[in-house]
C-alpha cells in the first residue's frame, strides 16, 4: 500500500509545487536511496529492467530513486529536470499480467530517465504502456503479488495523474491538489486517454474509468478511501498554505490518533504504515518516504533513505555537485548496520517493542531537528549542495545513534507491551533478516 499527493501553485505558500509520497511495501524489503547520473548509449543499446528487456534511448537523465532493493525501477524518484513521479498498486477489473511485463516501478525509472516535463512522462509511460505493457510479480516474498498501478508526476509548473487498468489508461492535469491511494480515483473529467476507451461508453454516457475499471473487493480491503480522505484533508485544512513541513507531517500521520500503537488495528488505514500481521497488513510497512518542493528557481528532493516515517528525518538533497554522501552499501533483504536502511532498523525495530511510550520520548527532539534542516535548507543556495546534504546525513545518523543508546537503556521499563501475535509477527521478521533490535 502507498500514499501520494501534490500540491500545485495556487495552493502553496511560495507558488511551488509539493510533492509527497510513502513507499509501502514488506517489512525486511529494503529499499536503497541511490543517484544515477545521466548517460549516454550508443545506438542500438538495450535496457533490462526487472523482467524484460526494451530498447535504450540515446540519453538518460540523471536520477535520484528510492528502488526496493531487487527490483531495476522505483518506488519514488526524482531527476535534474525537476520532474518527481510516484507510482500506486491498484487492483482492477482486467486481467493480471504475471509474466514478463514493465511493472510500474520500471515505469517510474523509464520516465525519469527520459522525460523532462510531467506530460512528457505522461506520454512516455503511455507509449510504453502500449509497446510492452504492465505486470510481473512485484512482491519480495510474497510471490503471487501483482497489481496495476497509478501514478502521479509533477514539475516545478505542472502535475498530472495517470491511472491504468492492464493496457488501458487516463490521465488528468492536477489544478489545486491531489491525492491517491491504492485506489482508482478518475471519473469521466479525464484530459488525455487510451484511444481505445470510447467503446466502453455505454448508453451515450462518458466512461466513468473508476467505476468502470475498479475490482471493488481488493479496493476496499487495501483501505484506500481511509487514507485517502486523510491526506486530503490535511491538505484542504492548510488553506493554500502548503510547505515542505506541512508535507512531511502529512507522510508522518498516524490518522490523528495520539498516542498511536500499531498494534491497535486490523486494516492498514494509516499514511505512515506499519505492518502488523501476515494477512492484512504485510505489505504495508513504510520502506521509503520522499517529499519534493519543485521551484522554477531550484527544486530541494526530502528522503528519508529509512523505513517509518514517523521515526526518520527527511534530508535535503539537490541536483549538484556530489548530490548523495556515503551512506553504505546498497541494502539488502538481510541485516548490515553499515547501510543507511538497516542502521535506521536497529531504532525503529526497537520502538516496537513499546511504541507508545517510545514515540513520545523522542517525537520532540525529531521535530525539531527537522524544523532546523528545513530552515537551513536555503544555504543550498549559498554553498555546495553537496555540503549541505552531506551536514544534514550526519546530523541525522548522530541523532538516530542516540535513539538507539537511549532504547538500549529504556527497554527494561516497558508500560504496555503489544498484542501477542503482533509480537510473533515482527519475532518472524526479525529472524528472517538476522536483525535483533
Amino acid at each position: 500500500m502507498c500514499d501520494t499527493f501534490v500540491a500545485t501553485a495556487s495552493a502553496t505558500s511560495d507558488g511551488s509545487v509539493i510533492f509527497g509520497k510513502n513507499s509501502d511495501r514488506e517489512p525486511n524489503e529494503a529499499q536503497a536511496l541511490e543517484y544515477h547520473p545521466g548517460r549516454v548509449y550508443a545506438p542500438g543499446a538495450h535496457l533490462q529492467c526487472t523482467y524484460i528487456e526494451i530498447p535504450q534511448v540515446p540519453v538518460t537523465r540523471a536520477v535520484l530513486l528510492c528502488r526496493p532493493f531487487w527490483m531495476w525501477g522505483a518506488e519514488i524518484g526524482a531527476n535534474a529536470s525537476g520532474l518527481v513521479i510516484g507510482n500506486e498498486a491498484v487492483w482492477t477489473r482486467m486481467p493480471l499480467n504475471r509474466k514478463g511485463a514493465l511493472t510500474g516501478m520500471d515505469l517510474v525509472r523509464l520516465a525519469l530517465e527520459r522525460a523532462d516535463t510531467a506530460e512528457q512522462g505522461v506520454d512516455i509511460m503511455a507509449g510504453l504502456l502500449r509497446d510492452f505493457g504492465q505486470g510481473g510479480i512485484c512482491g519480495y516474498h510474497d510471490r503471487r503479488m501483482t497489481y496495476h498501478n497509478s501514478f502521479i508526476l509533477a514539475d516545478p509548473g505542472t502535475a498530472w495523474v495517470l491511472e491504468t487498468a492492464g493496457p488501458f489508461w487516463a490521465a488528468k492535469r492536477i489544478r489545486g491538489t491531489y491525492a491517491i491511494s491504492n485506489g482508482l480515483t478518475l471519473a469521466d473529467d479525464f484530459d488525455r486517454a487510451h484511444p481505445d476507451l470510447a467503446r466502453f461508453k455505454t448508453r451515450g454516457k462518458p466512461l466513468h474509468f473508476a467505476r468502470h475499471f475498479s475490482d471493488r473487493f481488493y479496493t476496499f480491503f487495501s483501505a484506500s478511501r481511509t487514507r485517502r480522505s486523510c491526506t486530503r484533508e490535511h491538505l484542504v485544512a492548510a488553506g493554500g498554505q502548503i510547505d515542505t513541513a506541512l508535507a512531511i507531517q502529512v507522510l508522518q500521520d498516524h490518522g490523528g490518533v495520539t498516542p498511536y500503537r500499531p498494534d491497535s488495528h486490523w486494516l492498514g488505514n494509516r499514511i505512515c504504515a506499519h505492518a502488523a500481521n501476515g494477512l492484512t497488513r504485510n505489505a504495508t510497512q513504510t520502506t521509503g518516504s520522499l517529499v519534493a518542493h519543485l521551484h522554477p528557481d531550484r527544486s530541494t528532493i526530502w528522503a528519508t533513505g529509512t523505513s517509518a516515517p514517523c521515526t526518520s528525518i527527511y534530508k535535503p538533497i539537490g541536483f549538484a555537485g556530489e548530490v548523495l554522501p556515503d551512506i553504505g552499501p546498497l541494502p539488502q533483504g538481510h541485516f548490515d548496520p553499515a547501510s543507511l536502511w538497516w542502521f535506521h532498523e536497529q531504532f525503529h525495530r526497537g520502538l516496537l517493542s513499546d511504541f507508545e511510550q517510545g514515540h513520545s520520548l523522542f517525537r520532540e527532539e525529531q521535530q525539531r531537528l527537522q524544523a532546523q534542516l528545513i530552515q537551513s535548507a536555503d544555504a543550498i543556495l549559498e554553498r555546495p549542495a553537496g555540503e549541505v546534504t552531506a551536514e544534514a546525513f550526519r546530523q541525522s545518523r548522530d541523532w538516530t545513534e542516540s535513539q538507539i543508546s537511549r532504547l538500549s537503556s529504556t527497554a527494561k521499563n516497558n508500560r504496555r507491551p503489544p498484542r501477542r501475535s503482533y509480537r510473533r509477527y515482527w519475532e518472524k521478521q526479525n529472524r528472517q533478516a538476522g536483525i535483533r533490535p
